[in-house]
C-alpha cells in the first residue's frame, strides 16, 4: 500500500479521459495517461494521430472538451496562467523569431513568466539566462544574431530559451524535424544530459523511432486519438507495435549502443492487409 501511494506521488503529470479537437472534430479522444516526476517520456504514432493536439494541451495551449489534466496535486486549468508558464515549457516545432534578434536577447524571453508586467530585468532573470546559455554550449553565441546560426544551433537557442524558465517539465514537439544526424543526436544528447543534471521531466514527440525507444523511460503510442501502449520501451516496443502503429514490418532487436542496452527498429516493408491486399 505504501508502495503505491509513493508511486502515487510521484506523478508530476497526468490527464484523464481527455478529449481534445478543433472545429468539429475529435483529434484526442478519451486519452488517458501519467508522466512521472524526472522521467522522459516519448508520443510516437503515424501523422495525424493526435501526437502534437494532445502535447499543446499537456501546455495548456489548448482547451481541452472533456476530462482533466492535472499538473502536480492540481487541476492544470485552475491554476493561474503565471504559475503553469513558471512549471511548464514548450518547445514547438518551429517558432518565428526576427532575424537580428541576438541569442542572449531571445534567451532573455524565457524569463517572461517570472516577471510582472513593468519589471525590470534582474539578476536573478540575468543569471538564469546565463545559466541557460551555458548548459546548452551557447555562451559563445551570446551576441550573434540569429540569421548568423545553423539550424542546428537555432534549436539550441529554442532550448535555452525554454531552460531559462526555469521549469520542471520541458514539453518538446518534434524537435529533430529538419535537422541532420548529426545535430539530432547531439539535441538528443543534451536534452538526456539537462533530464539527468536538472531532474527535468521531459515529454516529446517523435517521428524517429529508434530515438524514442532509445532516450525515453517511457512510450506512448497513439493512433486514431486512442492511446495504443503505455509502457516502459523494452516492454511495449515490438514489431506488432510497429506493424499496428504504421502497418509496416519491421525487425526490431535489442542492441547495444554506446556501452547501454536498447531496442533497434529497422522497417523492411509495407504490411499487407488482413484480405491480403497490399496497403
Amino acid at each position: 500500500m505504501q508502495d503505491k501511494k509513493q508511486k502515487e506521488e510521484e506523478i508530476i503529470l497526468r490527464a484523464a479521459n481527455l478529449t481534445l479537437g478543433y472545429g468539429a472534430a475529435d483529434i484526442v479522444k478519451d486519452v488517458s495517461l501519467s508522466i512521472r516526476r524526472a522521467e522522459i517520456a516519448a508520443i510516437i504514432g503515424p501523422n495525424g494521430s493526435g501526437k502534437s493536439t494532445l502535447l499543446k494541451a499537456l501546455a495548456r495551449l489548448l482547451p481541452i472538451r472533456s476530462g482533466k489534466i492535472t499538473l502536480g496535486n492540481a487541476d492544470m486549468w485552475e491554476q493561474p496562467t503565471r504559475q503553469v508558464a513558471q512549471r511548464v515549457a514548450f518547445l514547438p516545432q518551429s517558432a518565428d523569431f526576427p532575424p537580428d534578434i541576438t541569442v542572449m536577447e531571445l534567451v532573455r524571453m524565457g524569463r517572461l513568466p517570472h516577471r510582472g508586467f513593468w519589471d525590470g530585468f534582474s539578476r536573478k532573470d540575468a543569471a538564469a539566462s546565463e545559466a541557460a546559455l551555458r548548459r546548452t554550449g551557447l555562451i559563445p553565441f551570446a551576441r550573434r544574431p540569429l540569421r548568423a546560426l545553423s539550424g542546428g544551433e537555432r534549436q539550441r537557442v529554442r532550448l535555452a530559451m525554454a531552460l531559462a524558465q526555469e521549469p520542471e517539465i520541458l514539453l518538446l514537439d518534434e524537435p529533430t524535424t529538419y535537422l541532420d544526424i548529426r545535430h539530432q543526436l547531439a539535441l538528443m544528447e543534451l536534452v538526456e544530459h539537462l533530464h539527468d543534471t536538472l531532474g527535468l521531466t521531459v515529454v516529446m514527440v517523435l517521428h524517429d523511432l529508434n530515438q524514442a525507444v532509445r532516450y525515453s523511460h517511457h512510450l506512448i503510442a497513439l493512433t486514431d486519438g486512442r492511446v495504443m501502449a503505455d509502457g516502459a520501451p523494452e516492454e511495449v516496443f515490438t514489431r506488432d507495435l510497429v506493424r499496428d502503429l504504421y502497418g509496416v514490418e519491421s525487425l526490431v532487436r535489442d542492441v547495444e549502443l554506446a556501452g547501454r542496452r536498447t531496442r533497434l527498429c529497422l522497417p523492411e516493408r509495407v504490411a499487407q492487409e488482413k484480405e491480403g491486399e497490399a496497403v
